[in-house]
């Protein structure tokens, strides 16, 4: 492996590091305009940008989320805890899922947990339960990073100089998307799976 080489999957590896969830604990105690929510996940999931100027939720996405029944309605155009941890989870899901997915896994969670105090398990625990899975999963994921960007970087042994770095790149890239392919499919059948439950 040539320095540029090293140097591309050090960049990669790096930015793997900088994608961190909301800790439950930073999100405010009080109630939030639909404003304060949209500045409050700008901040908190800035890292996640792919540029500078994109957002991670707007207005316009918080009323379609509730238009299509993934967001439980605000109390007097405020927005709870739980409202937030709702559209993180939305966030995370939508990269992948149709909103039809979505509501598949998220409405039955949100029926169930959300503003329900007499419940074993609060739609936080349940938010930080799932992600208090994710420093090792990270761990797991860049390991396996590592793993397809060197089995890549052998593909085409026989490309020129001038092709090897380009063929080799679309191997990398050919092999995440099957990787992200094989994992879509099956929460798909595992969706499909807890409807007909």
């Amino acid at each position: 492996m040539d320095m540029n080489t090293k140097k591309l999957l050090s960049g990669i590896l790096q930015e793997l590091k900088k994608i961190d969830y909301v800790r439950p604990e930073d999100i405010p105690n009080i109630d939030l305009y639909m404003d304060q929510i949209t500045t409050f996940m700008d901040s908190q999931l800035a890292a996640s940008k792919r540029h500078e100027d994109d957002k991670i939720l707007t207005k316009t996405m918080i009323n379609n989320y509730a238009k299509n029944n993934l967001l439980p309605p605000p109390q007097k155009k405020k927005y709870s805890r739980e409202h937030v941890l709702t559209l993180i989870f939305i966030y995370y899901f939508k990269t992948i899922l149709s909103i039809s997915d979505i509501q598949g896994i998220l409405n039955p969670i949100t029926e169930k947990y959300f503003g329900k105090q007499d419940m074993d398990y609060s739609l936080e625990d349940i938010y930080k339960e799932v992600f208090g899975l994710e420093h090792q999963e990270t761990q797991n994921i860049m390991k396996d990073l590592a793993k397809k960007f060197n089995t890549a970087m052998e593909t085409f042994p026989d490309a020129s100089a001038e092709d090897a770095d380009l063929l080799r790149t679309f191997s990398f890239i050919c092999m995440l998307s099957y990787d992200v392919y094989v994992k879509k499919t099956i929460i798909e059948k595992l969706i499909d799976r807890t409807q007909n439950m």
